[in-house]
């Protein structure tokens, strides 16, 4: 299946921040969606003093649509327009690099003239004309291994993402269908992801999701975020990737799975330790 355990890891850097398996973590972070600009500025705000305090470079997140809710009624964000408004004032104001989903072709290159980093959504990552329209941008594209996916079917996504000849690429994984309504995370693919040579994102709160557990949204468990945040970096990757909130019980969308802006600080200063011992020794 994967013959080559000496695959040279590729580097992506944008501005001062650098994606590498053998480098410094990379925080991704932010709220699952943008619920108005005040809001996303004093977020930002919050992650821009944390990371700054454990000397962590970190890039901000939020969707400007969130398109796969579980319900037609539930909060899908600010639409594109205003999204990537918001997002261009905190790119600017805070000096950070920005990302955000696509759901659509078309929605790649508006995108693209704001944002450094576009995000597949887990449930898209099969989607050619998507895959496609993302990397034709040239930006840096983080694909996210769907939950029905075997991590070595990831190779056909990156190959697909690579034909435009865009090498600009992360791999995140998210966790996997585990029976209904339930994800595990199997640390063995962070590790199977690795000997693509891209750099390997662990997304601590999407991996904890009950899919559809509530019946017309999805639950979540955040209280496992600190147990797996810890374990994936033992592997040695580029990122982890953290969506937070001030309270994440009124959130919108995705609360059950985003740890409260609180407790961020405390975990990174753990997680942190786990990257520097094996970094290491890579």
């Amino acid at each position: 299946m994967l013959k080559n355990d000496k695959t040279k890891q590729k580097k992506i850097t944008i501005n001062d921040v650098s994606f590498s398996n053998s480098e410094p973590l990379i925080l991704i972070a932010g709220p699952c969606q943008i619920e108005s600009r005040n809001h996303a500025f004093n977020v930002c705000s919050q992650i821009h003093h944390i990371a700054k305090s454990h000397n962590i470079k970190f890039v901000y997140k939020s969707s400007f649509d969130k398109a796969n809710r579980t319900d037609i009624k539930g909060k899908r964000g600010v639409g594109i327009e205003k999204g990537l408004s918001i997002l261009k004032e905190i790119k600017e104001h805070f000096n950070c690099p920005v990302l955000t989903d696509v759901h659509e072709s078309w929605q790649c290159d508006e995108v693209a003239k704001i944002v450094d980093i576009i995000q597949i959504p887990a449930f898209l990552c099969r989607q050619t004309d998507l895959l496609t329209s993302a990397a034709r941008t040239k930006k840096i594209v983080n694909v996210k291994k769907g939950q029905f996916l075997s991590p070595w079917e990831m190779k056909n996504v990156i190959t697909k993402l690579s034909s435009s000849g865009n090498k600009k690429i992360l791999v995140t994984e998210r966790g996997t269908m585990f029976g209904y309504n339930n994800l595990v995370t199997d640390l063995r693919s962070l590790h199977i992801l690795k000997k693509y040579g891209y750099p390997v994102v662990f997304d601590a709160t999407h991996s904890v999701q009950l899919p559809g557990k509530k019946g017309n949204s999805s639950g979540g468990q955040r209280e496992y975020i600190s147990v797996l945040s810890k374990a994936s970096v033992t592997v040695g990757i580029s990122s982890i990737f953290i969506e937070t909130h001030e309270n994440p019980d009124i959130a919108p969308s995705d609360g059950g799975s985003m740890i409260p802006l609180s407790k961020l600080s405390d975990l990174l200063k753990e997680i942190k330790l786990f990257d520097e011992v094996v970094k290491k020794k890579l």
